[in-house]
Protein backbone atom coordinates (compact mmCIF):
# COMPACT_ATOMS: atom_id res chain seq x y z
CA UNK A 1 0.00 0.00 0.00
CA UNK A 2 0.77 3.75 -0.47
CA UNK A 3 2.10 6.31 2.24
CA UNK A 4 -0.10 8.58 0.76
CA UNK A 5 -2.49 10.10 3.32
CA UNK A 6 -5.20 11.31 0.40
CA UNK A 7 -7.90 8.33 -0.75
CA UNK A 8 -6.74 6.83 -4.23
CA UNK A 9 -10.41 7.66 -5.72
CA UNK A 10 -11.25 6.12 -9.28
CA UNK A 11 -12.26 8.78 -12.12
CA UNK A 12 -15.65 8.02 -13.29
CA UNK A 13 -15.93 6.15 -17.27
CA UNK A 14 -17.72 8.58 -19.48
CA UNK A 15 -20.80 6.43 -19.16
CA UNK A 16 -20.74 6.30 -15.84
CA UNK A 17 -20.86 9.91 -15.85
CA UNK A 18 -23.39 9.53 -18.15
CA UNK A 19 -25.47 7.08 -15.76
CA UNK A 20 -25.04 9.62 -12.50
CA UNK A 21 -26.34 12.95 -14.60
CA UNK A 22 -29.64 10.73 -15.91
CA UNK A 23 -30.35 9.32 -12.74
CA UNK A 24 -30.01 12.77 -11.09
CA UNK A 25 -31.98 14.37 -14.16
CA UNK A 26 -35.24 11.69 -13.87
CA UNK A 27 -35.10 11.96 -10.25
CA UNK A 28 -35.41 15.54 -9.99
CA UNK A 29 -38.36 15.82 -12.74
CA UNK A 30 -39.71 12.63 -10.24
CA UNK A 31 -39.89 14.61 -7.46
CA UNK A 32 -41.47 17.66 -9.17
CA UNK A 33 -44.13 15.65 -10.45
CA UNK A 34 -44.58 14.15 -7.26
CA UNK A 35 -45.32 17.22 -5.66
CA UNK A 36 -47.19 18.63 -8.18
CA UNK A 37 -49.24 15.39 -7.88
CA UNK A 38 -49.94 15.99 -4.39
CA UNK A 39 -50.70 19.32 -4.56
CA UNK A 40 -53.24 19.24 -7.03
CA UNK A 41 -54.92 15.90 -5.36
CA UNK A 42 -55.04 17.68 -2.11
CA UNK A 43 -58.11 20.29 -2.28
CA UNK A 44 -60.16 18.31 -3.99
CA UNK A 45 -59.49 15.67 -1.33
CA UNK A 46 -60.10 17.00 1.54
CA UNK A 47 -63.38 19.06 0.45
CA UNK A 48 -64.23 15.78 0.79
CA UNK A 49 -62.45 14.14 3.51
CA UNK A 50 -60.62 16.60 5.72
CA UNK A 51 -59.34 14.03 8.17
CA UNK A 52 -57.06 12.93 5.41
CA UNK A 53 -54.82 16.71 5.86
CA UNK A 54 -52.01 15.48 8.24
CA UNK A 55 -51.45 12.63 5.65
CA UNK A 56 -51.75 14.66 2.51
CA UNK A 57 -49.50 17.55 4.25
CA UNK A 58 -46.90 14.55 5.17
CA UNK A 59 -46.60 12.85 1.97
CA UNK A 60 -46.28 16.17 0.02
CA UNK A 61 -43.90 17.73 2.60
CA UNK A 62 -41.72 14.70 1.64
CA UNK A 63 -41.99 14.69 -1.26
CA UNK A 64 -41.20 18.95 -1.56
CA UNK A 65 -38.03 17.94 0.53
CA UNK A 66 -36.84 15.25 -1.79
CA UNK A 67 -37.20 17.73 -4.83
CA UNK A 68 -35.23 20.15 -2.72
CA UNK A 69 -32.25 17.66 -2.59
CA UNK A 70 -32.37 16.77 -5.85
CA UNK A 71 -32.61 20.41 -7.25
CA UNK A 72 -29.17 20.91 -5.13
CA UNK A 73 -27.49 18.11 -6.32
CA UNK A 74 -28.16 19.00 -10.38
CA UNK A 75 -26.92 22.31 -9.34
CA UNK A 76 -24.14 21.10 -7.80
CA UNK A 77 -22.89 18.40 -10.42
CA UNK A 78 -23.94 20.58 -13.02
CA UNK A 79 -26.43 18.16 -14.34
CA UNK A 80 -28.90 19.86 -17.23
CA UNK A 81 -32.39 19.02 -15.49
CA UNK A 82 -34.79 17.35 -18.41
CA UNK A 83 -36.00 19.77 -21.30
CA UNK A 84 -39.51 18.23 -20.71
CA UNK A 85 -40.42 20.04 -17.48
CA UNK A 86 -43.41 22.20 -19.00
CA UNK A 87 -44.63 19.04 -20.24
CA UNK A 88 -44.24 16.89 -16.80
CA UNK A 89 -45.62 19.68 -15.20
CA UNK A 90 -49.15 19.91 -16.85
CA UNK A 91 -49.06 15.79 -16.72
CA UNK A 92 -48.82 15.61 -13.15
CA UNK A 93 -50.90 17.98 -12.57
CA UNK A 94 -53.68 17.01 -14.47
CA UNK A 95 -53.40 13.50 -13.35
CA UNK A 96 -53.53 14.55 -9.71
CA UNK A 97 -56.53 16.68 -10.24
CA UNK A 98 -57.80 13.79 -12.13
CA UNK A 99 -57.43 11.20 -9.85
CA UNK A 100 -58.54 13.11 -6.80
CA UNK A 101 -61.80 13.98 -8.50
CA UNK A 102 -62.65 10.42 -9.07
CA UNK A 103 -62.61 9.89 -5.27
CA UNK A 104 -59.89 9.35 -2.65
CA UNK A 105 -59.59 5.47 -3.64
CA UNK A 106 -58.80 6.75 -7.26
CA UNK A 107 -56.12 9.15 -5.40
CA UNK A 108 -54.52 6.38 -3.40
CA UNK A 109 -54.30 4.23 -6.63
CA UNK A 110 -52.39 6.71 -8.45
CA UNK A 111 -49.77 7.46 -5.35
CA UNK A 112 -49.64 3.43 -5.14
CA UNK A 113 -48.92 2.94 -9.02
CA UNK A 114 -46.37 6.07 -8.46
CA UNK A 115 -44.87 4.76 -5.91
CA UNK A 116 -44.32 1.10 -7.10
CA UNK A 117 -42.51 2.72 -10.54
CA UNK A 118 -40.27 5.22 -8.52
CA UNK A 119 -39.16 2.32 -5.66
CA UNK A 120 -38.41 -0.04 -8.40
CA UNK A 121 -36.57 2.79 -10.11
CA UNK A 122 -34.45 3.74 -7.10
CA UNK A 123 -34.50 0.36 -6.36
CA UNK A 124 -32.46 0.22 -9.75
CA UNK A 125 -30.03 2.97 -9.32
CA UNK A 126 -29.01 1.59 -6.12
CA UNK A 127 -27.74 -1.59 -6.65
CA UNK A 128 -26.01 0.31 -10.20
CA UNK A 129 -24.20 2.35 -7.97
CA UNK A 130 -23.35 -0.76 -5.48
CA UNK A 131 -22.09 -2.48 -8.51
CA UNK A 132 -19.95 0.72 -9.36
CA UNK A 133 -18.36 0.68 -6.04
CA UNK A 134 -18.50 -2.84 -5.56
CA UNK A 135 -15.84 -3.04 -8.91
CA UNK A 136 -14.08 -0.25 -7.52
CA UNK A 137 -13.19 -1.92 -4.23
CA UNK A 138 -12.13 -5.13 -6.02
CA UNK A 139 -9.87 -2.89 -7.75
CA UNK A 140 -8.19 -1.16 -4.70
CA UNK A 141 -9.58 1.98 -4.90
CA UNK A 142 -11.61 4.13 -2.53
CA UNK A 143 -14.71 5.38 -2.34
CA UNK A 144 -15.79 9.20 -2.08
CA UNK A 145 -17.89 10.29 0.59
CA UNK A 146 -19.88 12.05 -1.46
CA UNK A 147 -20.17 8.71 -3.63
CA UNK A 148 -21.58 6.72 -0.68
CA UNK A 149 -23.53 10.06 0.76
CA UNK A 150 -25.35 9.59 -2.50
CA UNK A 151 -26.38 6.17 -1.91
CA UNK A 152 -27.60 6.78 1.68
CA UNK A 153 -29.65 9.74 0.18
CA UNK A 154 -31.38 7.66 -2.39
CA UNK A 155 -31.82 4.83 0.01
CA UNK A 156 -33.56 7.12 2.33
CA UNK A 157 -35.38 8.70 -0.09
CA UNK A 158 -36.57 5.23 -1.67
CA UNK A 159 -37.59 3.94 2.04
CA UNK A 160 -40.24 7.74 2.17
CA UNK A 161 -41.51 6.75 -1.20
CA UNK A 162 -42.69 3.01 -0.12
CA UNK A 163 -43.97 4.59 3.01
CA UNK A 164 -46.31 6.63 1.05
CA UNK A 165 -47.09 3.66 -1.23
CA UNK A 166 -48.03 1.81 2.29
CA UNK A 167 -49.97 4.66 3.48
CA UNK A 168 -51.96 4.59 -0.36
CA UNK A 169 -53.09 0.66 0.35
CA UNK A 170 -54.04 1.23 4.11
CA UNK A 171 -56.45 4.68 2.56
CA UNK A 172 -58.03 2.02 0.47
CA UNK A 173 -56.43 2.28 -3.31
CA UNK A 174 -57.15 -1.01 -4.26
CA UNK A 175 -60.53 -0.39 -3.94
CA UNK A 176 -60.34 2.05 -6.96
CA UNK A 177 -62.86 0.85 -9.37
CA UNK A 178 -61.38 -0.52 -12.09
CA UNK A 179 -57.95 -0.68 -10.31
CA UNK A 180 -56.42 -2.28 -12.76
CA UNK A 181 -56.68 0.03 -15.69
CA UNK A 182 -56.11 2.79 -13.71
CA UNK A 183 -53.05 1.47 -11.94
CA UNK A 184 -51.66 0.42 -15.35
CA UNK A 185 -51.82 3.10 -16.95
CA UNK A 186 -50.43 5.19 -14.68
CA UNK A 187 -47.38 2.69 -14.01
CA UNK A 188 -46.73 2.80 -18.01
CA UNK A 189 -47.56 6.34 -18.32
CA UNK A 190 -44.35 6.75 -14.99
CA UNK A 191 -42.26 4.13 -17.36
CA UNK A 192 -42.68 6.12 -20.04
CA UNK A 193 -41.48 9.31 -18.49
CA UNK A 194 -39.18 7.80 -16.62
CA UNK A 195 -37.53 6.80 -19.87
CA UNK A 196 -37.92 10.10 -21.95
CA UNK A 197 -36.27 12.33 -19.11
CA UNK A 198 -33.16 9.78 -18.77
CA UNK A 199 -32.53 10.87 -22.29
CA UNK A 200 -34.16 14.49 -22.67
Amino acid sequence: STSNPNPKLKTLTSSQRAFLSSALRVNQAGELAATLIYTSQTPPILRREPHLRPLMSHMYEQEAAHLRTFNALIAKHRVRPTALYPLWSVLATGLGWGTAVMGREAAMACTEAVETEIGGHYNGQIRTLLEMVGEWEREGYDVGEEFRELISTLRRIRDEELEHLDHAVEHDAQKAEPHWLLTGVIRAGCRGAIWVSERV
